[in-house]
């Protein structure tokens, strides 16, 4: 059995999947109603939109004539190589192919024989999963059937992009104020629920206003962009953040005590120092922190986090 590899830009790409919270959400009508149109129209045994995770594959959506699960490992799913392809992903008869012969989810009793999957990607191009077509009998498709599934997925990921455009900052491709608030506000729920200390640092950048007069709007532009690269780089995978502000931005560490949130701002201070060395513009980028340490029981709100560390700004 071929277990399937990681995209380059996994890491991004499950920042991007968590940022829209679908995972583990309820059935909706928007993606329901796509799954039965392609079951009906490919008179398959099962559609689903699935959502590729770390190490699961989870339905978002099923339309199925058998009970299916709501999730899989990712070690085993034809999804996992579906996201890695451009167009649709095609398995005619999985019995008699060498990635899929000996996988469980194809020697079962009325195992998967046929497979079809449209990646669907958000604007950065990250693929978050697929609306993909199954059976337990092996068939072929015409170009006309994979135009077909393409026009399905482009459907779901139009109202994936909806669901993005709420969520994410058009800009740097990080959260937006709203969808930073809602991951935080999970995280530190699951904070207090287990005891763990949390931190919350706040991140502004000086003198943003004086350089984008001076130097344009594309050259801020790339500032924001830049820094959200960095964030990316210094933080943890499981750190949420997010642009918050014009030129602010925020992060939530779980299980972060005073020393790790101090490494992190300084890991932060020389990625930036590192940056403005190599970069030379004439200009260098500096910030202002403030960061809070919720210990267990100690501070109740998200929002008090956030206004305690805005009140701990200091320069860096």
């Amino acid at each position: 059995m071929s277990v399937p590899q990681s995209p380059q830009d996994e890491k991004l790409r499950l920042e991007k999947l968590r940022a829209l919270k679908l995972l583990d959400t309820a059935p909706e009508e928007r993606f329901d109603r796509l799954t039965r149109m392609a079951k009906r129209l490919f008179q398959v045994k099962s559609a689903v939109v699935s959502l590729v995770d770390e190490d699961r594959q989870w339905f978002k959506s099923k339309a199925s004539a058998e009970s299916l699960p709501d999730e899989t490992s990712r070690d085993v799913s034809f999804c996992g190589h579906a996201i890695l392809d451009d167009d649709v992903f095609v398995v005619e008869d999985a019995q008699f192919d060498e990635r899929f012969k000996d996988n469980p989810l194809v020697t079962a009793e009325s195992g998967i024989r046929f497979y079809a999957g449209f990646p669907l990607r958000i604007s950065d191009g990250s693929a978050l999963g697929t609306l993909c077509i199954f059976d337990s009998e092996p068939r072929q498709l015409t170009g006309e059937d994979l135009q077909l599934l393409r026009d399905l997925g482009d459907m779901a990921e139009k109202e994936i992009a909806a669901l993005q455009l709420a969520t994410l900052d058009p800009l740097t491709l990080i959260s937006n104020r709203r969808g930073f608030t809602e991951l935080a506000q999970y995280a530190f729920s699951v904070s207090k629920r287990k005891a763990l200390p949390a931190s919350v640092i706040l991140i502004d950048i000086n003198r943003f206003s004086q350089i984008r007069a001076d130097f344009g709007q594309t050259e801020s532009d790339q500032i924001l962009v830049k820094m959200a690269s960095i964030l990316r780089a210094v933080f943890r995978e499981t750190d949420i953040f997010g642009r918050i502000g014009d030129d602010e931005f925020a992060v939530f560490m779980m299980e972060s005590d005073d020393d790790s949130t101090r490494d992190a701002i300084r890991r932060l201070q020389r990625a930036v120092e590192q940056y403005d060395m190599e970069a030379e513009r004439g200009y260098d980028i500096e910030f202002r922190a403030g960061y809070v340490v919720a210990a267990p029981g100690t501070i109740q709100t998200l929002d008090d986090l956030l206004a305690l560390a805005d009140e701990r700004m200091y320069t860096v």
